[in-house]
Order: structure tokens, then sequence, then C-alpha cells
């Protein structure tokens, strides 16, 4: 039987985090995971519970970094060693965390008020706010997917493309590149290829975009090439800084829990 667990807080209408993740891939998942472990009130919010912790890869025959969300969950995984396998004990690890609040909704604008809250605006209608927010989009953001002649508005999973986001954020002012990954079909799938946008590397210093003060960015939507451990690495020294600089936050009091 699990033990139950107690978060940090309840999240309600108007809940303000310390750290808003959207994206819950790769990097998103690590860096929540490392987030609410050392105290703080996470949002890891993802279009798709279906794909938290997803990898291009369809066997994971490989390790992750020692102390990692994923080598845990790949440890807890075998002798199963599918991508598959891989996510959901990645999803288990990650809700049985206290702290974090692994939400399924579609951002769609970042929304920047002089001393005030970030706030997330999503497509289903709910503002998020947080006090500090990670674009870990991966390869969703204005994402198009091509398989063989067909085209699709999507990421590589087939899920929706940020183009709201990443209207939003041009709207703001920020500048993107184009990206192309390509993957090779396997275990009978078909090849295809992923276009999408990447922060410009002059918007960037280290994990930080320049132009707001507590925005950060990391994993595929950044410049660079970074294979699973880089990711997972870069994942762990942003939380580290964040840690830092952010403190942790109190226990959900018995009032707030009795109102959920």
């Amino acid at each position: 039987m699990f033990r139950s667990v107690t978060p940090r807080s309840l999240p309600q209408p108007g809940h303000l985090y310390d750290v808003a993740i959207v994206g819950a891939g790769l990097a998103g998942s690590e860096l929540a995971w490392r987030l609410a472990g050392a105290g703080q009130d996470v949002l890891l919010v993802s279009q798709a519970l279906d794909n938290v912790g997803n990898l291009y890869h369809q066997e994971v025959d490989f390790g992750f970094p020692p102390g990692s969300l994923f080598e845990e969950a790949r440890e807890r995984a075998l002798p199963e060693r599918t991508n598959w396998a891989l996510h959901r004990q990645v999803k288990f690890l990650l809700e049985m965390t206290p702290g974090v609040h692994l939400l399924q909704s579609c951002v769609s604008a970042l929304e920047v008020q002089p001393e005030a809250p970030y706030q997330l605006r999503t497509w289903e209608g709910p503002l998020l706010s947080a006090r500090r927010v990670v674009l870990a989009v991966g390869s969703f953001l204005r994402g198009r997917l091509l398989i063989g002649h067909v085209e699709e508005e999507a990421g590589r999973l087939s899920e929706v493309a940020y183009d709201f986001l990443a209207h939003n954020l041009a709207d703001q002012g920020l500048q993107f590149a184009e990206r192309q990954d390509e993957a090779p079909g396997e275990s009978g799938g078909m090849p295809y290829q992923v276009r999408y946008l990447t922060l410009s590397a002059g918007e960037l210093q280290d994990f930080r975009v320049t132009r707001w003060p507590e925005v950060y960015a990391l994993g595929r939507c950044v410049p660079g090439e970074l294979d699973y451990a880089a990711t997972l690495q870069a994942a762990a020294r942003l939380a580290s800084h964040l840690t830092a600089q952010l403190p942790v936050s109190p226990p959900a009091s018995p009032n707030e829990e009795h109102s959920a």
C-alpha cells in the first residue's frame, strides 16, 4: 500500500506558487522534482499527462545520472525497459512528491505586470500565478510535425503546438530561432521530423530570460545540443540556483486543508 503524503500547499483559484514550470518533459519533470525536494511549492503544467517524461527513444537501454528522478524511475521500472514504463514511474514519483502540483492544461500566454507575480493564462480559462516561471516547452513552441508528406501543427508527440504561447511571447518582443530535429523510426514506427522555435541566444544569460527578472528557460527550447544526461544536469544546476534564491514554502495550515 502506498503511503499518503501531505502537500505543502493545496492549490486553489488564486494560489501563488513559488515556481511554475511550463512543460513536463525530461527537463521540466527533473526540475520540478528537485525544487519540490528542496521545499519549493511547484506547479508543473503539461498539455497531456500521458506524455510526462517521454523520451525520443522507445527503448531505455541506457542509464541516467545517479541521483536523478529519471535514474530512480528507470530502476523502479526494471525489468521493463520501455519508454512507457519509464513514463509511468516518472509520473508516479512526481505525484508522490510533496510540493509538486502536476496539472494538465495548455498555457496560452505569459502575463507580466510590474511589481506583481507572473500569471500564466490557459486555453481552458483559469489564471495560474507564480513568483517565478520556467519555460521547458521542448519542441512544442510553434511545433510542426512532419511524417512523410504530412505536416501537423504539433510537437513530436502529436500534441497541440504552443502556437498561442509563441505568439504571445513574440508580441512581447521575445526573439526566436527555428530548429529542426529528426528521429528514425523505431519498433516499426515511421521516421519523422519536428520543426519548432527556440529562444535566441541573445535573449538568455545562462538560464535566465534577460528581459524579465524571474523567467527562465531550460531544455530543447534553448539553443545548443544537449543529450539526456546533460539536460538532467542542467536541470539540477537551475534547481540549485532557484532554491538558493527563494525561501522554502511553509506547510499548509490545518485551516487550509479543511477548506479544500
